[in-house]
């Protein structure tokens, strides 16, 4: 079984499954851990020479180095670069303070529990990103293209747009493209996070990453490997580390003035007690000294915090949800508005057009102009109208096509001025007596209202139980930001539970609403807004959290949001909301674990109920349980 790059093996390559046995690379850890074992051996023979000091000290010296040589040299090398205070230092300080004292067994002690619970979450650590990659790695091991007459796999890399691929039964898909012949059902939940699978035949889109579950696809690539969905996945999701939440920027400032802090307390604790208590010995306050020193250590902190957030954003990508960074993950947790879109966002999109009524012109001969005027637009209402009338267009009959974002077409079809578009895209254009009407799109020819198409969208599944379970999630508001009409907005405001809604915006005009909604928010809160991430591309990148919904494979989605949402279900946008949520709660868990038992024992180390043993154990103990913890937002799923 493959597995992800990691400790620099040699066996793998960048961007590629690691091709050695799954326990490999445990092992090499292992046989780079010997000086360690080394070190407990000599250690444990130091107990049998207690009535000969220095063939004990030797022994534990010896011990010392082997298992603290990373430490001691780190430790030296930040000197160099003036970076005296970090845990290297303090490890070193303590451990050569406790040879002073001739503690020396509870010198090698230290370095040697230390090490063991460094390597416990080194290989926690390495074993979370594993997990992680393996949840994602969607990467196929081949490309299957004809040449000379016959299959041949190849690097999915060197594959054009273009080339016919074949995909049989079982296979991962390499690469995004269109289904040209055969039908399968396929695996979509390494993308979308869904269990059931689906039909895919000729004409449909097949994305990298799915996985053919029966049957044989010839598929036609669309677009190279680099900028496949399942690529953009694993890119987002590696770099995504790379945007510290405040959680994480705290802990990383925390650690730079808490270490000089400490060695401060330490020095203090070490020198005032003998200066200003009679009874006070230096020897004893010098030991509990170095026992403060090393249950200071900021290891847990600075460990599990990070990973904390990287086991919250894999967990989201398992259930279909993309996160850009750990400060999204903490901006969705104090989520306090939602602004959503309508359509393709609470609706379907798909619109079909159900009613045409003319102005003395048949309706076929509407429908011709109108699909004429649409034909260049990308707008799902254009698609509809090409769809409804269904016949070969001679384009060459059009000229001077202007489309205006959000409001309607101008253009010049067989020499007659032609505007399609909402009302008051007419009625801008001096186009008198045109009476509103729900779901309406109005057409004028030269200058004269010829007629109207009532063109219909259907809510999406589950959009009326994400609006219940935000609200059940304690958002003060769900509002809709549509540039359909007001009774087409305020038909999908009832059905779904909205608080309020706005129709009839210009992209600008939504813009402008955020801003307003983001002014009345509470200290502390975040405002969301859910697009299709293409037409909100402004909006999505004002709001505190952008959300692109059902965006796989959208390019303009995936720069312009900060959260992707993998299917179009709005259900997901509760689950991310839960997710975030709990990742914060097991992150502040970490903190509060770290800090409460630290303090316990430093507690118990100042009044001298707690010596060096009981400390390293303390500060392992707490590292190993707060990076263990760090795990569950990875199997984390959301129910809401």
């Amino acid at each position: 079984m493959s597995h992800s790059h990691q400790y620099g093996c040699g066996c793998c390559t960048a961007g590629a499954p690691c091709a050695m046995p799954k326990n490999y690379h445990f092992r090499q850890l292992a046989a780079e851990k010997y000086p360690l074992l080394a070190a407990a051996v000599l250690f444990v023979v130091s107990f049998f020479f207690n009535e000969i000091k220095t063939v004990q000290f030797a022994l534990c010296f010896s011990a010392w180095v082997l298992a603290g040589k990373e430490v001691i040299l780190h430790a030296g090398a930040n000197l160099k670069k003036g970076k005296v205070l970090d845990e290297n230092f303090l490890m070193a300080i303590a451990t050569i303070g406790a040879f002073v004292l001739g503690q020396y067994p509870e010198a090698a002690a230290v370095m040697i529990f230390y090490q063991v619970g460094e390597t416990f979450q080194e290989y926690a650590s390495s074993s979370a990103r594993r997990s992680i990659k393996a949840l994602l790695d969607m990467r196929p091991p081949f490309a299957r293209i004809q040449q000379g007459g016959k299959w041949h796999k190849v690097n999915p890399k060197k594959v054009l747009p273009g080339s016919l691929i074949a995909v049989y039964s079982g296979e991962k898909i390499p690469l995004d493209g269109t289904v040209i012949e055969g039908e399968a059902y396929v695996d979509t939940s390494a993308l979308t996070g869904e269990p059931v699978p689906r039909r895919l035949c000729a004409g449909r889109h097949a994305l990298g990453g799915f996985i053919c579950k029966d049957g044989k696809l010839i598929i036609q690539v669309l677009r190279p490997y680099n900028e496949s969905a399942g690529a953009k996945i694993l890119q987002l999701v590696e770099h995504a580390a790379s945007k510290k939440a405040k959680t994480e920027n705290f802990i990383s400032r925390f650690a730079r003035w808490y270490t000089p802090l400490v060695v401060g307390a330490a020095l203090a604790v070490a020198l005032l007690p003998p200066l200003f208590l009679q009874e006070a010995q230096y020897k004893v306050w010098l030991y509990r000294a170095l026992v403060f020193l090393v249950i200071s250590c900021p290891c847990a902190l600075v460990l599990s915090v990070p990973l904390g957030f990287f086991g919250g954003i894999g967990g989201m990508a398992k259930n279909g949800i993309l996160v850009k960074g750990g400060n999204y993950v903490e901006a969705l947790s104090r989520l306090g508005v939602l602004a959503t879109d309508k359509t393709g966002t609470l609706t379907q999109g798909v619109f079909e057009v159900s009613s045409v009524k003319t102005n003395g012109l048949p309706q076929e001969k509407l429908l011709e102009i109108c699909a004429l005027a649409e034909h260049a637009s990308s707008h799902p209402v254009a698609k509809a109208l090409l769809c409804a009338w269904g016949k070969e267009l001679d384009v060459s009959r059009v000229s001077r096509i202007q489309e205006t974002a959000g409001l309607g077409i101008s253009a010049q079809v067989d020499g007659q001025n032609v505007l399609i578009g909402k009302l008051s895209f007419l009625q801008s254009h001096g186009v008198q007596n045109v009476i509103s009407a729900p779901n309406a799109l109005y057409c004028a020819i030269n200058g004269r209202l010829a007629g109207s198409i009532t063109i219909e969208d259907k809510l999406k599944n589950g959009a009326k139980q994400a609006v219940f379970a935000l609200k059940k999630q304690g958002l003060t508001q769900i509002v809709m930001l549509t540039g359909d009409n007001f009774l087409s907005a305020q038909k999908t405001a009832q059905e779904t539970g909205l608080d309020s809604f706005y129709a009839e915006l210009l992209p600008a005009d939504k813009v402008r609403l955020v801003e307003k909604l983001k002014e009345a928010l509470p200290p502390q809160k975040t405002l969301a807004f859910a697009g299709d991430g293409i037409n909100d591309a402004p909006v999505l990148a004002r709001a505190d959290v952008g959300i692109a919904m059902g965006a796989l494979g959208s390019d303009a989605a995936v720069e312009a949001a900060d959260v992707v949402l993998m299917s179009d279900e709005p259900i997901k946008i509760p689950q991310a909301v839960a997710c975030a949520r709990f990742t914060l709660h097991v992150v502040r868990q970490n903190i509060w674990i770290a800090l409460g038992i630290k303090t316990v024992i430093l507690l118990l180390g100042l009044t001298g109920h707690a010596n060096l043993w009981e400390a390293v154990f303390a500060d392992v103990g707490v590292s190993v349980a707060a990076v263990l913890n760090s795990f569950r937002p990875l199997k984390y799923k959301p129910r809401v």
